[in-house]
C-alpha cells in the first residue's frame, strides 16, 4: 500500500464555514459532544474534496476513517447545510433593484446523471425516459439560473426532469411571474431563444421565419445585440460546472441534484464574494 499527501485547492477560509454550519447544525440536530466519528472541519474537508474533485464516497470514507453509510450520511449533511444558505429568487431581484443593474440573464443548463429507467409520455404518445433531454442526447436534470451581467451566478432553480423543456421549467418554478415584476421596476431579463413567448419584460431573439425568408436588418441587429450580451450568462453555469468537478455527472439520486447545485452555488459565492 501506498501513502501520499495532497492539497485541495479550496480555500481554508471556505472550510471554516462550511465547519462553522456543520456545527450549528449539530446543536439543531441535538447532537451530543464527542459523539460524533468527524469533527466538523473533517466533515467539511470531506463534502468539499466530493464537491471539489467528485472524489468517490468509498475512498472519502477510507480515508476518513468511516463507514461507508455514515460517509453518505456526513455528505449528504453537508450537502442540506449549503443549500440552506441559497439565496431566494425574490431577495437577488430585489437586491439588484436596490443597486440599479440594468438587467439579468436567464438560462437553463443539464447536469448530467446516470441512466434513470423512469418514463413519461412524450408528446406523441409514446413512452420516453423522463430524464433523458433530446437537446443534450445524454440523461440528466434540467436547472435553471439567473445570473448577473457579466455572467457571475446568482441564483438557481431546483432540478427538474431532463426531458422537461427549459420554458416549461421556468413556468414551473414561478420564474417568470417574478421576473415579469421586476421588468415592470426597471430590471430587464435577457434570454435565449428557448424562452420566446414568455412575456413582457423577458427579452429574446427572434427566430428565423420558417418559409425561408430572411430576417430584416433592425431585427438582425437586435438579435446581434441580445446574443452578444446573453452568451456572457453562459459563464455564470461554466463557473458551477467547471469549478466543481461533481456537477460533470452526478451519481446520487437525481432528485437531490437540486441541493447539490444550490450548494454549489453557495460555494462559488462565497469564493467570488466581492464581485457580485
Amino acid at each position: 500500500m501506498i501513502t501520499y499527501s495532497a492539497t485541495l485547492d479550496v480555500p481554508r477560509p471556505l472550510a471554516q464555514h462550511l465547519a462553522a454550519l456543520l456545527q450549528v447544525s449539530r446543536r439543531e440536530r441535538g447532537s451530543r459532544r464527542g459523539r460524533r466519528a468527524l469533527t466538523p472541519f473533517r466533515q467539511a474537508v470531506l463534502v468539499l474534496r466530493w464537491f471539489r474533485q467528485g472524489t468517490a464516497l468509498t475512498a472519502l470514507a477510507h480515508d476518513a476513517g468511516i463507514s461507508i453509510a455514515t460517509g453518505y450520511r456526513y455528505l449528504h449533511e453537508g450537502i442540506d447545510v449549503l443549500a440552506a444558505q441559497a439565496p431566494e429568487l425574490a431577495d437577488v431581484l430585489s437586491d439588484r433593484l436596490a443597486t440599479d443593474r440594468t438587467h439579468v440573464i436567464l438560462d437553463g443548463t443539464l447536469i448530467p446523471t446516470d441512466r434513470v429507467r423512469e418514463t413519461t409520455i412524450g408528446t406523441k404518445g409514446t413512452p420516453v425516459h423522463l430524464w433523458y433531454s433530446g437537446k443534450h442526447r445524454r440523461f440528466g436534470a434540467n436547472v435553471q439560473f439567473i445570473s448577473t451581467a457579466d455572467g457571475c451566478p446568482l441564483w438557481v432553480s431546483q432540478s427538474l426532469p431532463g426531458s422537461t423543456h427549459d420554458l416549461t421549467a421556468a413556468r414551473a418554478h414561478g420564474i417568470t411571474g417574478a421576473l415579469y415584476a421586476a421588468a415592470a421596476q426597471g430590471l430587464l431579463t435577457l434570454a435565449d431563444q428557448g424562452y420566446q413567448g414568455v412575456g413582457i419584460g423577458i427579452h429574446t431573439p427572434t427566430k428565423a421565419p420558417a418559409d425561408g425568408n430572411t430576417l430584416d436588418a433592425d431585427t438582425a441587429c437586435r438579435n446581434t445585440l441580445l446574443t452578444s450580451l446573453r452568451c456572457l450568462g453562459e459563464r455564470a453555469a461554466a463557473l458551477l460546472t467547471t469549478r466543481w468537478k461533481v456537477l460533470d455527472r452526478i451519481t446520487l439520486c437525481p432528485n437531490r441534484i437540486g441541493s447539490i447545485v444550490k450548494a454549489a452555488l453557495v460555494l462559488t459565492q462565497f469564493e467570488h464574494a466581492g464581485r457580485y
